[in-house]
């Protein structure tokens, strides 16, 4: 008898704990509240009377507000990843060439991630091309680029900051790959399509897989400097939109590079996977592409591929 009455009191010891758990996490959650009156407002840099869709840089202004809302995400409609705001203010470059209408949503996000959305129509001229890009990428039609691993420092890492006042964010000044690293060979397998359409062009990895380095991998949370699959590097495959943009990067003035950005829609990248689609063009030529990706605040990659397949 005294043993049931003992499993009675911890069960109900448990009970009561649990119950008090339950009611404070939903104490610490607080109410549920979807946003409010939301607005978008935009301003399109060097509209006017005589330039109704701006300037040709293809950049608007966004502004998001609204009621109980914690953050906002803006989905420009363009293929484009999205921005996310904390304040609802962001700046977004629109880089297919011509007066395209683009239709802009925001999302304002509240607590327990609930949202409320607003949509608007945005018609802004981009007249930014880089032809000649387009035509050494593609050959005028399709083509595939490799690794150039069979050059040294093909592969390369230099920081992003510029304190140090004598250009060593402009090139791979702290670590240089040798030719045929044999480190890095399960990504030499690697082939890159750029194809040009009647909009612009588009990218695809169709083999190979992605190389994760270190300072990246640790970041979300798998083994670095080694080789893997779609399942842990998600953007690794399939066809990705290419939008190119006057660079805006310090390291392209100061590093005399070609003055072209290259982004690629959906996360997509070049094998080297850092979280990051936007590649400074160093030099492209009908054979040889060198380009530049900021990982984040501290480093900068310098990559070099070619369309000629190493032997």
């Amino acid at each position: 008898m005294k043993k049931y009455s003992l499993i009675f009191i911890i069960s109900f010891i448990g009970i009561f704990f649990l119950s008090n758990s339950c009611q404070k996490d939903e104490h610490d959650l607080g109410a549920l509240v979807a946003p409010g009156n939301v607005a978008l407002n935009y301003e399109i840099v060097g509209a006017d009377a005589e330039n109704p869709f701006g300037d040709g840089s293809g950049l608007v202004n966004f502004t998001a507000t609204a009621t109980n809302a914690i953050t906002y995400t803006f989905d420009f409609g363009d293929g484009s990843d999205k921005m996310i705001s904390a304040s609802g203010q962001v700046t977004k470059r629109f880089s297919i060439t011509g007066t395209i209408v683009y239709n802009v949503t925001v999302h304002a996000v509240g607590t327990g991630g609930i949202t409320s959305s607003k949509s608007t129509q945005v018609e802004v001229l981009s007249t930014f091309e880089d032809t000649e890009a387009v035509q050494f990428l593609t050959g005028g039609s399709s083509k595939t680029w490799y690794w150039a691993y069979d050059q040294p420092g093909f592969a390369g890492l230099g920081p992003t900051s510029e304190d140090n006042g004598n250009a060593e964010f402009t090139w791979a000044a702290w670590w240089s790959i040798a030719a045929n690293d044999p480190a890095k060979e399960c990504m030499y397998d690697a082939e890159f399509v750029f194809t040009k359409t009647e909009s612009g062009m588009t990218y695809e990895q169709t083999t190979g897989p992605a190389f994760i380095p270190g300072t990246y991998a640790g970041k979300i949370g798998v083994q670095g400097d080694v080789c893997h699959d779609q399942t842990v590097a998600y953007p690794l495959y399939g066809v990705k939109n290419v939008s190119f943009a006057p660079s805006t990067s310090n390291a392209s003035v100061v590093g005399q590079y070609r003055g072209t950005t290259m982004t690629f829609s959906d996360e997509g990248f070049m094998c080297w996977w850092v979280g990051a689609s936007e590649y400074d063009i160093i030099e492209v030529t009908d054979n040889i592409l060198k380009v530049r990706i900021k990982e984040d605040d501290t480093y900068a990659w310098y990559h070099t591929f070619t369309s000629v397949k190493p032997e």
